[in-house]
């Protein structure tokens, strides 16, 4: 079954060719935009279009994206809302959209980024299990934000020690409930499972050693927006280490976040979102840095959190 996507140019794609605003607009491979294109399944006000024709502001485009048989495990899906922010021959750099999973897992049905990069026909050649190829570092479901997932298995084996040596770079910004004392600091505390619920995470005395950097951008009435610097990367350690402070973050109910904050700030999952990922990139060494800005629902809610003032 194909899936019809219609979208609308928008100014900052104005000027470029039809492959370039497909393969942004929909996160896809420009070998992928492509094909779609010499497939016929593209077509600008109506027309079908070359691939390197020029799009304007405001033109409609209808892009059809045919379905893909699925493998065993890991489904070939394009997945809406993820927005493609690097790309080169080693890594491919993503703003991962929240309710977007990073691989498949046991219990999880719904969309991932693996499952996005084999639809929208990146190369992922690298070791490891099949549903995990390239990937050397994790966003929760809940969680928004910019993330990277190597190509080649030289970037793969880099960067992967990158992250264990704590070399890379992780930049995120919270939104807490109160005001955390002292207004910056370090929460070095062990985290393991949570020994009443699998799902959950806490600070256990016999976990993982897990170091969070932390200092407040923001103070407001009910909340504060902090930028968070992670030294480890834990399962769920952010909202693990701020639930431990009496500071969780705003709508993270799993780690006792109050719903009716959460509920008047409308939303709807915690306020977490990885805003920048900085690293030495594993071909060229030359340090490299990439952002995300917030998406509507967070800068909503911080919005009114700044109104509530």
């Amino acid at each position: 079954m194909s899936d019809q996507r219609t979208v609308l140019v928008p100014d900052g794609l104005a000027g470029e060719r039809v492959d370039t605003a497909i393969a942004r607009m929909f996160g896809l491979s420009r070998t992928r935009a492509a094909d779609l294109i010499a497939q016929g399944l593209v077509q600008v006000d109506g027309h079908n279009v070359g691939k390197s024709d020029r799009v304007d502001v405001g033109e409609v485009l209808d892009v059809t994206l045919p379905a893909v048989s699925s493998g065993v495990e890991v489904v070939p899906e394009v997945v809406e809302g993820i927005k493609i922010i690097h790309d080169d021959d080693a890594i491919v750099v993503i703003d991962k959209p929240v309710g977007v999973a990073v691989h498949p897992s046991p219990g999880w049905s719904g969309p991932t980024v693996v499952g996005h990069l084999a639809g929208a026909g990146f190369q992922i050649a690298t070791s490891g299990a099949s549903e995990r190829q390239g990937i050397v570092q994790r966003l929760d479901v809940g969680t928004s934000g910019v993330m990277v997932i190597c190509k080649s298995e030289v970037a793969y084996s880099v960067l992967k020690q990158a992250f264990r040596d704590r070399s890379v770079d992780k930049t995120y910004h919270a939104l807490v409930q109160g005001h955390p004392d002292p207004h910056e600091g370090t929460i070095d505390a062990p985290i393991g499972r949570h020994p009443k619920a699998d799902y959950k995470f806490a600070v256990m005395a016999d976990g993982r050693h897990s170091i969070t950097h932390y200092s407040t951008l923001e103070a407001h009435r009910f909340a504060s927006l902090l930028e968070v610097h992670l030294e480890t990367g834990r399962t769920h350690q952010i909202r693990v280490h701020m639930s431990a402070l009496k500071h969780p973050c705003v709508g993270d109910l799993t780690y006792g976040a109050d719903p009716v904050l959460a509920a008047r700030f409308g939303l709807e999952r915690q306020w977490l979102h990885a805003v920048r990922l900085g690293f030495e990139h594993p071909e060229s060494g030359e340090y490299v840095t990439y952002e995300s800005t917030y998406p509507d629902d967070l800068a909503s809610a911080l919005e009114s959190v700044r109104g509530a003032d």
